[in-house]
């Protein structure tokens, strides 16, 4: 039998930044798999590298969302508005079956909404942090929502309660990590010499991130190679304007003479997997860090004026998912002054020099690594294509 265009699922999508555009891959790929025939899927939209590479037609490149902070959304604005009033007439005039909003809640929401009271079918995967701050979000979900897929299990219990439709699929990065790494092979891919501790440090993906993390990140990288020359570092860059940034933070003076800190362009697994410990800005690389089951260091740096907006809405003692997900302090965190090169240096040594951190950490982090591997691709797909013979049964 010969399948025409005609039977394709049309599928639209938003991805903001790196992570999510690593997300949303997982999941095309789940669903070229339930379809059993890659060209059944049609997926346009905002997108990444590793989206394109599984046939996504990218009408804007993911990287024009990585905007954190209040302070930064506001200036950016403009722009925003402009490119999603954009993207929803050109998503009207599709029709896509079903429009899946990949995170960036303060993009997707409202677009969302609008696609839904057109009569499009909306999910959004990777609910919003409302069981960390602006719980009055709920409401904004629930009007431009039709089904969440949540990639933590305590999630579930709220949008239940909340009477939205949802799904836990697992987390994908719990499927992509393996559940032993190959440390040696890691660091001889990235040429790093046997019998030597390694500190990776990874400042994030975003623009604004570098700016205000990068440079106490590099500082923190001199504080300990004056005090341990022996260290070697690795900087994994996301992309190609992250590493000159970075190189050009790296190569400003800041470093002592003889320090062996390489910065590296992609590569973030492999520079995790062959680390003793890890200097991290909090985000999903924290995440990443737990899931390979290495001790941490949690920091985080931004807009003075959006820390302090943040700060008062909060509900949790810790900002690191690793953190949140543990429900203890199991790893240090240093936010806005207290990211200071001496204290995340210090707690840098202290992991580095008590084996039993990283022999607890082993244990706590294999127990949050089951709990969130549960074939998310797989999940997610027959999710989104039960939502599609939902909405033909409702037309027909």
């Amino acid at each position: 039998m010969t399948t025409s265009p005609a039977d394709a699922f049309s599928l639209g999508m938003v991805a903001g930044e790196t992570s999510g555009d690593l997300l949303a891959a997982a999941v095309l790929g789940g669903l070229k798999g339930e379809l059993g025939d890659p060209t059944l899927l049609q997926a346009r939209g905002i997108g990444g590298p590793a989206m394109i590479d599984q046939g996504f037609d990218a009408w804007w490149h993911c990287e024009a969302l990585a905007v954190r902070g209040y302070a930064e959304v506001v200036r950016e604005y403009p722009r925003l508005r402009s490119m999603r009033s954009q993207l929803r007439d050109r998503l009207l005039q599709w029709r896509p079956e079903v429009f899946v909003g990949v995170d960036a809640p303060d993009f997707n929401l409202g677009l969302e909404r609008s696609l839904r009271q057109s009569g499009i079918k909306v999910a959004h995967f990777i609910g919003p942090s409302i069981w960390a701050w602006r719980g009055h979000r709920i409401d904004a979900i629930r009007q431009s929502v039709d089904h969440m897929l949540l990639v933590f299990p305590f999630e579930k219990k709220i949008y239940d309660d909340a009477g939205i439709a949802a799904t836990y699929v697992g987390h994908p990065l719990a499927d992509a990590i393996p559940l032993q790494a190959d440390v040696e092979g890691a660091r001889a891919r990235l040429g790093l010499p046997p019998g030597r501790q390694i500190v990776t440090v990874m400042p994030g993906s975003r623009g604004g991130e570098i700016t205000y993390i990068a440079p106490a990140f590099v500082r923190t990288i001199a504080w300990l190679a004056q005090r341990r020359p022996d260290l070697i570092f690795v900087v994994p860059a996301a992309t190609e304007r992250l590493f000159a940034r970075l190189r050009g933070l790296l190569a400003g003076g800041a470093l002592p003479d003889g320090t062996d800190c390489r910065l590296v362009m992609g590569h973030s697994h492999e520079a995790i997997a062959a680390a003793d410990a890890v200097l991290v800005a909090s985000g999903t690389a924290t995440l990443e860090v737990a899931l390979f089951r290495k001790p941490m260091v949690i920091a985080y740096k931004m807009a003075w004026a959006s820390y302090q907006i943040m700060r008062r809405m909060g509900y949790l003692p810790w900002v690191g998912l690793p953190n949140i997900l543990c429900k203890d302090w199991v790893v240090p965190e240093f936010i806005q002054a207290a990211a200071t090169p001496e204290a995340m240096g210090a707690a840098l040594l202290a992991q580095l020099d008590d084996p039993s951190v990283a022999a607890r950490l082993q244990d706590r982090f294999a127990e949050l690594h089951d709990s969130l591997r549960c074939d998310t691709a797989t999940r997610a797909a027959q999710a989104l294509l039960s939502m599609r013979e939902q909405r033909a049964g409702s037309r027909g």
